[in-house]
């Protein structure tokens, strides 16, 4: 068994937060071990809790359609979420959830070593953007070690607001540019002057796409 199967099978049958007693099915996510890019979402919704699978509702009929605009489908990326069972009613998910599936995404993280991690959401962007607003820096990107890592809007957020709308599609229309630049460098590409806002961690430069 591979290490994202094991992790799966483990998430399948996780007891480590209140979630698991409302949910129907864990949602481990689901793509390629050797995906160049990973998404990551917020926590499951209605039709991810019934199939098990991430983003399958109108959000994942839209994050289809923006892979779709790049040349991409969904089975050639790694698709999660910060919280792999659905919280009550589609609410936020709590710090205590977010802690207990940490290690998880940590696994999945490791298990994958993707060139581009991309952010859905502002609970995602908390992992690798700590501290920072999702209208202010969504489409930049920072490295963590040899991974590139992208803000974006939540595809339910952009779908509420058609101004997020057409702001998510410019940022994906970066992605290949971007893929392009990690698979072809040994060395990280070299950080521009970081925002005026709060210093990023120690182990974050921030990027120019170009």
């Amino acid at each position: 068994m591979s290490e994202i199967d094991q992790i799966a099978a483990e998430v399948r049958g996780c007891q480590r937060c209140p979630l698991a007693r409302g949910r129907t099915n864990a949602v481990p996510g689901e793509g390629p071990a050797d995906a160049e890019i990973m998404f990551i979402g917020e926590g499951p919704g209605f039709h991810e809790d019934r199939q098990g699978r991430p983003f399958v509702g109108k959000s994942g009929q839209l994050l289809e359609s923006l892979l779709g605009s790049i040349g991409m489908t969904r089975d050639q990326v790694f698709i999660a979420n910060v919280v792999k069972c659905r919280p009550p009613e589609n609410r936020d998910p709590l710090p205590a959830e977010i802690e207990a599936c940490t290690p998880y995404l940590d696994r999945q993280e490791a298990a994958i070593k993707p060139k581009i991690i991309v952010t859905l959401g502002r609970f995602s962007m908390q992992r690798y953007f700590p501290g920072q607003s999702i209208t202010r820096i969504h489409g930049q990107v920072k490295l963590k070690g040899n991974t590139a890592c992208v803000a974006m809007f939540h595809p339910a957020a952009a779908l509420r607001n058609p101004q997020w709308m057409t702001e998510i599609r410019n940022d994906f229309a970066q992605l290949p540019a971007l893929l392009d630049k990690m698979r072809n460098t040994a060395t990280p590409p070299a950080p521009s002057v970081a925002p005026p806002s709060a210093p990023p961690p120690d182990d974050f430069e921030q990027l120019s796409l170009f």
